[in-house]
């Protein structure tokens, strides 16, 4: 087993242990969680996932992939006291401690959603709405503007314009800036590489 594999699985067992410390009904309210006996029922892209001691399961019961479940802990962990108010939608960039990852959210989120939809827009709009997306409840002048609900209390915007014969396509991903105070800088990118990774195989299956 590898020494790297070996590191991964004792951050896990340790964000496992510190939330087994956690008093989840008190805060059901601020992230917008369930709570079944000692369990924390976490809906990630629209899907139940379950927290517990023992490790964290997908819906079919599978235990779920490292990265998310560093999120999903991460996002128990950080919990603000009060909800917070600030709910304008900026860039990953505009956070402040989002400089070491800036370059790599735009490498693995934004770029491969602009070049993998590229003059592929009804199928970006297939793949968005097979992945749980919505309508963001404004109108933005966009080829496409479209909203995620990555965790309860974390939504993320989707701006994209297609080809054309002046511009290659673009791909834009925001959140509230509210965001950082439930998640930091590398959930946050994650959240990203993960919705990135999914539309595209979403549009690959024609689902």
């Amino acid at each position: 087993m590898s020494e790297r594999s070996n590191v991964f699985k004792k951050t896990y067992r340790d964000y496992l242990s510190q939330v087994a410390g956690l008093d989840l009904r008190s805060m059901q309210e601020t992230l917008g969680i369930q709570v079944d006996g000692e369990e924390a029922i976490v809906a990630f892209f629209g899907r139940p996932y379950r927290v517990c001691t023992n490790g964290i399961f997908t819906p079919s019961g599978k235990e779920s992939d490292f990265a998310v479940n560093i999120v999903l802990c991460k996002y128990l962990l950080i919990c603000p006291e009060f909800t917070p108010k600030r709910d304008d939608w900026v860039s990953y960039k505009d956070f402040k401690d989002a400089a070491p990852f800036a370059g790599a959210f735009v490498n693995t989120a934004e770029r491969p959603i602009a070049e993998n939809f590229s003059n592929r827009l009804e199928d970006l709009k297939v793949a968005c709405k097979a992945f749980g997306a919505r309508p963001p409840g404004m109108d933005l002048s966009y080829d496409l503007s479209i909203c995620f609900d990555p965790l309860p209390r974390v939504p993320m915007l989707m701006l994209f314009n297609d080809a054309d014969d002046e511009f290659p396509a673009q791909c834009w991903l925001l959140f509230e800036r509210r965001a950082e105070r439930y998640l930091d800088m590398e959930c946050l990118a994650i959240l990203g590489m993960f919705l990135a990774e999914h539309l595209k195989k979403a549009g690959k299956d024609g689902i």
